[in-house]
């Protein structure tokens, strides 16, 4: 006869480390859904759900129970409980209240607070362990996250101040730049060193310090339009820092939530690098993406440009068979993509097949210019990414450009000496007919000519990009 199994002693801890698990799911299925537009929001509730079970389940911890000499957890429960509300309370309104054009800017100034909060995290860990005794590699954890940490602090500020325009878009660059970035570079590992060795406290303190100057040095050269690579390459500092802070907390939970961040803020790094058609190390030390200063040539150097009237743009759109919309960051800074819904529902009403071609890097992160359109209500299935759109211009009568500039140059492809040759681009040049609205002829952040708004093809409608659609709508629904 078998005897049943003895009872399983299930404890809070065996339960906590459960729920962690089920935490970890989350995470992952939450940048599953991420992955696409259709999926984004339902995957960023999963991951907002899941970082609130896990924070709930901290408070289970012994450690906020068990006496320990000196030790008020009364105190610092009501603390913790105090500095959480204060968070929600900068946070919720921030993120209801940004604007979308505004949202990289959000992004860096959160994803520093978290690089800053590892770090701290790090420091207070390593005033707590006892001298003398402790194993080198906990305290290379330390290190680790003080120093990353710190870099992703101070590089988020300046990225933010770059984006925000309270210091200057240009690169910030000063002679033998880079030999003081790297004196700076080599200190802090000579120190790291050290620190290995001796455990010192003052010397982690003048790592932490020539951290904070190295995120601001480190920053400073990269210019505006190339913010948002390293805005993601920060993010994916703060990833690592968040996961070095578990390693020294013993949290499994922070180890792997810090490593998806980690691996994907260096994923999502590659394919903006890749979609602008440059290596990182070009991004970060080659001081390209400064605003530009030069205009469209004037007097007897200016080209001819066929410029038309949006009545006349209207009737063409309105009698074409299908239609191209290629939005850019001008889209955005003009809050323009409600109207250009409305004028793909205009078009639609008299049956033309309207999509929209989506470049990787459209806007100012990846997913930008969907999250606006979605927005405005565009259907998931009219937003093409580039890889998709390429192949439906050659058959598409009209490519109407709304903000872009370099993702449609040509010159990507055809000019080997450009700065931006070898970038993939949208093909509008492969469209039957080219519609620009531009505000002016100045070039886009890489300071060239874009040769396809000379193409006897293309017509150029000046002005404020939502002004020119709304009079676009009103002549397609009058032709």
């Amino acid at each position: 006869m078998s005897r049943l199994p003895a009872a399983v002693d299930f404890t809070l801890a065996d339960g906590r480390d459960l729920v962690y698990l089920l935490v970890i799911a989350g995470f992952v299925l939450a940048l599953k859904g991420l992955s696409s537009p259709r999926g984004a929001r339902r995957g960023n509730l999963i991951g907002a759900a899941a970082a609130l079970v896990g924070i709930a389940m901290t408070f289970t911890d012994p450690a906020f129970r068990t006496p320990a000499p000196g030790v008020d957890h009364a105190l610092n429960l009501a603390l913790m409980l105090i500095a959480m509300a204060l968070g929600a309370a900068i946070a919720v309104p921030a993120a209801r209240l940004v604007k979308m054009t505004a949202m990289p800017q959000m992004v860096a100034v959160f994803n520093g607070v978290g690089g800053g909060a590892a770090a701290l995290v790090s420091i207070t860990e390593f005033l707590k362990f006892p001298h003398g005794t402790v194993a080198v590699y906990k305290i290379f954890e330390v290190v680790f996250g003080v120093v990353v940490g710190c870099v992703s602090l101070t590089g988020s500020a300046v990225s933010f101040a770059k984006l925000q325009e309270l210091v200057t878009g240009r690169p910030i660059t000063y002679k033998g730049q880079q030999p003081v970035n790297a004196l700076v570079g080599l200190t802090i590992l000579s120190l790291v060193l050290a620190t290995l060795v001796t455990g010192s406290t003052p010397l982690l303190v003048v790592v932490l310090v020539l951290g904070l100057v190295l995120g601001v040095i480190f920053t400073l050269p990269i210019g505006g339009a190339d913010v948002p690579v390293l805005i993601s390459l920060l993010n994916s500092f703060t990833g690592l820092a968040v996961a070095a802070s578990g390693f020294t907390l013993d949290s499994n939970l922070l180890i792997v939530a810090g490593t998806l961040v980690g691996a994907s803020g260096i994923l999502l790094t590659r394919l903006m690098s890749k979609a602008m058609g440059r290596s990182l190390p070009n991004i970060l030390f080659s001081a390209f993406g400064s605003v530009v200063t030069a205009g469209a040539a004037t007097g007897a150097d200016a080209r001819p440009v066929k410029a038309g009237t949006p009545e006349d743009v209207g009737v063409l759109l309105a009698y074409a068979r299908k239609v191209a919309i290629i939005p850019g960051y001008g889209l955005a800074v003009a809050q323009a993509q409600h109207v250009a819904r409305e004028l793909a529902d205009a078009l639609a009403a008299r049956g033309v097949e309207v999509f929209y071609a989506i470049h990787p890097v459209a806007g100012r992160m990846p997913g930008h210019m969907n999250v606006l359109l979605a927005e405005a209500n565009v259907p998931y299935e009219q937003l093409k990414e580039m890889d998709l759109a390429n192949p439906e211009l050659p058959t598409t009568d009209v490519a109407l450009v709304v903000g872009a500039n370099d993702t449609v140059n040509p010159a990507a492809k055809s000019t080997p000496g450009s700065p931006i040759y070898g970038m993939p681009i949208i093909n509008a040049d492969q469209a039957g007919a080219v519609v620009f609205l531009k505000r002016s002829m100045r070039p886009g952040f890489a300071g060239i000519d874009n040769e396809l708004l000379y193409d006897p093809k293309t017509t150029l409608l000046f002005g404020d990009a939502k002004e020119t659609l709304t009079k676009l709508v009103q002549a397609v629904e009058a032709a």
